[in-house]
């Protein structure tokens, strides 16, 4: 297609005339049929409410036509409307807008709906089974043509996927503000998440999914490759030697795709179960695993092979997941490091596949008989348990990835509570990112070229790289590890071969490294070493943009936990101080209702304007988690801030003041 058509198409929007409906294709991976959850008034509702984005001449085909996707499918996709076009992150010039901002953006969202990038890019579903970037594909068209048509006076407001339009703003302000999943909060479980979004009324947008900023799973590379590796230190300090390790786990689709590549990085032997071929697949043939086995005794023999013979390799067993955890406990095979990246905030609706049912029987039992599919995902989460407690109990170090494994284990009555009704298991934060890392102000900061252009990567690749170098001479020893950590992750990075859509990069930085490098990525496109604009973003997973009891926030002890101000107070600090997208979340990671979450997307244009609101911008964005993790008392957080007050004396926080535990036991109370 020639670039004129792809334009043209874009600034058509919906089309006046309906195009020709779209066959099914049976070879990409489509998301399961959701629940039949509407009463017959509702469904009424659902179909009046997707009928509004076309005018009245279409109804009568368009309503036929989407009451038979609610029934087929449990929700209203607009098959009819996927564009004919290839989606990709194109070039930034190839994009039709007044801005280099919007323009910016498009390539974002195109990026995120990339079939290499996407787990369900038909039913717009970028990862975790629900994962969505819009409803239905009216909601894109729509959301393309005001991009490519607003200029720098308007913001784009985005409600759940849908464009409630264009309001006057001015060019200090965002160009668009994004809010997915936004419910009162009483309502706002995994039931009322059916039924609103089968309404296309709300979505879960998961992090990066609905806030345009997903890089396909490099990111979850990184944070996998750090949490492997120094789960790998803390059993070294435990005399566990430094032989080679095996890593067990499950999940290959969309965000936990990243394991195996994560393993062969951390210097693992890694064995990871998934049940769905088509993922399973997918991974084997980006690269991303070494192989894919479907005898589960034949995947345990090809782990330890790898193993003993203190080699890195990665093995995806094609089955499931308890039967892998039972068959390695009934054979007494030890297990050095173990977790779970099932997409279990969704367990009934496609997250997690219950042990005694094929991949084919669970989709359709999840549908026909939802209440004997929850029982049953329930008992296999139960087995599962078991299994990890008889190996743990013989020295293997578990932990949760986040993905409300623990909560769900626990909500279907697994032994997985300790006497005073504590997890027995720590969260990967409570152990490991968030001491070691965000307390610190490290976390999963990315750019995007928009060129496209390899060479430009390479360059911002080398940039990072270096100014890491920099950091490290001056380093305070607390932060050592964590910048020498990140240094080998950059050089390395192109030959690793993380790249899976846009020419991206994460890299875990504080607010000073993230500054430093923003800087010089700015300079390097005003003199024309990088050869167009940058986008810059953070997954939501980091140091301020995330309040989720059970994952960002679980080594927060205060009690505030629970408490989402940081998240919110994030958000709005970020718009007011220069982001050029910002959005906010219901769930994330551990589910809808479990968690609140905010992002941004900055663009380096190479001018005086994108300098002051990076280095406004990015330190705000960090260091108010800091402030907040001080305040609840971890000590990392209290060091980072107080060296942070003493270089920049505009910045005054509140400190605690740390109270005697003996004075408090002897209270009568």
């Amino acid at each position: 297609m020639e670039n004129t058509e792809f334009k043209n198409l874009i600034l058509q929007g919906i089309p006046d005339e309906l195009p020709q409906p779209k066959p099914y294709d049976p070879n990409v991976n489509h998301a399961p049929k959701r629940k039949d959850i509407l009463s017959k008034e509702e469904k009424k509702l659902a179909i009046r409410n997707a009928l509004r984005y076309f005018p009245a001449k279409h109804h009568a085909v368009l309503a036929k036509e989407f009451a038979q996707e609610l029934k087929q499918y449990g929700r209203i996709y607009m098959y009819r409307f996927r564009p004919d076009y290839k989606i990709y992150a194109r070039p930034i010039g190839e994009y039709p807008a007044q801005t280099p901002q919007t323009a910016a953006i498009m390539l974002m969202i195109q990026n995120n709906l990339d079939e290499a990038v996407a787990q369900h890019p038909h039913e717009l579903i970028i990862y975790g089974g629900n994962g969505a970037i819009f409803q239905n594909w009216a909601q894109y068209l729509l959301t393309m043509k005001y991009l490519a048509t607003m200029t720098d006076h308007q913001t784009l407001v985005m409600y759940s996927g849908h464009p409630l339009g264009l309001f006057p703003s001015h060019p200090e302000a965002p160009r668009v503000v994004v809010t997915n999943g936004m419910v009162v909060p009483n309502y706002s479980s995994p039931d009322h998440w059916e039924k609103f979004n089968a309404l296309g009324v709300s979505q879960y947008g998961q992090m990066t999914a609905g806030s345009y900023m997903y890089i396909g799973p490099q990111g979850i590379v990184h944070g996998t490759t750090i949490t492997i590796m120094n789960a790998s230190r803390k059993i070294s300090r435990k005399n566990a030697g430094s032989e080679m390790k095996l890593f067990v786990s499950s999940g290959l689709g969309g965000m936990s795709g990243a394991q195996p590549k994560a393993g062969n990085i951390a210097g693992v032997v890694s064995l990871v179960a998934e049940i769905n071929p088509k993922a399973a697949y997918k991974r084997f043939n980006q690269g991303w695993v070494d192989e894919v086995i479907d005898d589960v005794d034949k995947a345990i023999q090809t782990a330890l092979y790898w193993k003993e013979k203190g080699q890195p390799h990665s093995i995806a067993y094609l089955g499931n997941v308890v039967d892998l955890w039972e068959r390695l406990a009934n054979n007494d095979i030890h297990v050095d490091i173990g977790s779970d990246q099932t997409s279990l905030h969704n367990p009934f609706a496609g997250g997690y596949y219950p042990v005694g049912l094929s991949f084919e029987e669970s989709q359709e039992m999840m549908v026909r008989q939802p209440e004997l599919f929850k029982e049953k995902v329930q008992a296999s989460l139960r087995r599962q348990v078991a299994a990890i407690n008889k190996i743990a109990s013989k020295g293997m170090y578990f932990f949760d990835y986040g993905n409300a494994f623990l909560l769900e284990s626990g909500r279907a009555g697994a032994d997985i509570f300790d006497a005073r009704d504590n997890f027995i298991y720590p969260s990967y934060v409570q152990d490991i990112m968030g001491p070691l890392y965000f307390d610190y102000g490290f976390g999963p900061f990315r750019w995007v070229c928009t060129s496209g252009d390899p060479k430009d990567l390479d360059k911002t690749d080398q940039i990072a790289g270096d100014i890491f170098e920099e950091l490290l001479k001056d380093a305070v020893d607390e932060i050592q590890q964590q910048l020498k950590d990140n240094l080998v992750w950059i050089r390395q990075a192109k030959a690793n071969k993380l790249v899976v859509g846009s020419q991206a990069r994460i890299l875990y930085a504080d607010a000073e490294g993230r500054i430093r490098i923003s800087t010089a990525f700015n300079r390097a496109i005003a003199s024309g070493e990088i050869s167009a604009p940058i986008v810059l973003g953070r997954d939501h997973h980091d140091v301020s943009g995330t309040d989720s009891p059970f994952r960002e926030t679980s080594n927060i002890y205060d009690g505030s936990s629970f408490t989402a101000d940081m998240a919110v107070q994030n958000m709005v600090g970020d718009a007011i101080r220069g982001a050029t997208w910002v959005s906010l979340h219901n769930g994330g990671g551990v589910g809808w209702g479990e968690a609140i979450n905010g992002g941004f997307g900055l663009v380096l244009d190479g001018s005086n304007e994108a300098q002051r609101r990076l280095q406004s911008m990015l330190f705000w964005d960090v260091n108010n988690g800091i402030a907040r993790r001080s305040w609840a008392r971890n000590h990392g957080a209290m060091y980072t801030l107080q060296r942070t007050m003493q270089q920049e004396p505009l910045l005054k926080v509140t400190f605690p003041n740390l109270v005697d535990d003996q004075l408090l036991e002897k209270l009568d109370i």
